[in-house]
């Protein structure tokens, strides 16, 4: 099928998601697109997207999109009485879920959608606000091989790499490993800022030494110079990490599994959201450890 005369929905255009929406209209797709503040999508209305509700997208959808918050935000959206787009996505078409939620939930969206001829993925996404503007985002994928192979073209217009890991249920559990990553490789670069700030090093030199070597990693490339620049603004809300960590705990402990790092990285998180930087990046975690030592690391101006 032409591109033109593929319809793709998207519903929920926020920090990535719109970045995301972006790139599918730059490849030619005609887009419909849904978020709860119309205001949020005027850039993307005014690029050539349509604005409608949700029962709409989905009835006219060959492809529907879901970039959410929240668990409950897509069972409100899946699977809601009036709107559910379950209800009203026709025969044939795919629904893929980029919200970070719980493997349970995919696995039951997954079992509805094959009873009404609906393929379904599973299809969480890494690499935050930077992957998305620059089309460069990691797509873990749960779900049955055809979906994937009939939507491919159109995650590779923002993913730099698309791989599927399994049943349904699988990309959520593979994000979750990709958060147990990130959690505990944030707390290790906010305590090295830290120590560093106190035995009178000048960071910016030391992060730009370190990440060539075996301490590399992205959030030491990429997140530790907006710490230094006192820029905590989000690519990812602490509130949505607090949930991805969350769910990976319950997993956790569903299959009997000790993951101190884990916990000790959800604890922090959760002391930050209490002092208020909830709606921060995550690199604001370097605010709770400053906290918890009495300093301040000094600010750069890079």
């Amino acid at each position: 099928m032409e591109k033109a005369a593929i319809r793709v929905g998207w519903i929920g255009t926020g920090v990535m998601g719109k970045s995301m929406v972006g790139h599918l209209l730059t490849n030619g797709y005609q887009m419909s697109v849904y978020t709860r503040t119309k205001a949020k999508a005027e850039d993307l209305l005014a690029r050539g997207a349509q604005w409608q509700d949700i029962k709409e997208i989905a009835q006219q959808s060959d492809y529907l999109f879901l970039m959410l918050g929240y668990p409950h935000d897509v069972e409100d959206v899946v699977f809601n009485k009036d709107t559910g787009v379950l209800h009203h996505m026709k025969e044939g078409s795919v629904l893929i879920d980029h919200t970070t939620s719980s493997p349970g939930q995919a696995m039951r969206i997954h079992e509805e959608a094959l009873k009404r001829g609906v393929g379904f993925l599973d299809a969480p996404v890494s690499g935050g606000d930077i992957g998305a503007r620059n089309g460069k985002l990691v797509t873990m994928v749960g779900g049955d091989a055809e979906s994937l192979g009939k939507s491919m073209s159109l995650l590779q217009c923002y993913s730099a790499e698309v791989q599927h890991m399994g049943k349904a249920g699988a990309g959520q559990q593979t994000k979750a490993c990709n958060q147990i990553l990130i959690a505990n490789t944030m707390v290790g670069v906010c305590e090295a800022l830290v120590y560093g700030h106190k035995a009178g090093l000048d960071l910016n030199q030391m992060i730009n030494l370190l990440q060539k070597g075996a301490a590399g990693s992205f959030s030491l490339e990429k997140l530790a110079p907006r710490m230094l620049r006192r820029d905590f603004e989000p690519g990812f809300y602490v509130e949505h990490f607090i949930k991805d960590l969350g769910i990976a705990l319950d997993e956790a402990r569903r299959m009997k599994l000790g993951l101190p790092g884990l916990a000790l990285a959800s604890q922090l998180y959760q002391a930050l959201s209490a002092q208020g930087f909830e709606r921060k990046g995550t690199q604001a975690l370097l605010l709770a450890l400053e906290q918890m030592n009495g300093t301040e690391v000094k600010k750069y101006d890079i």
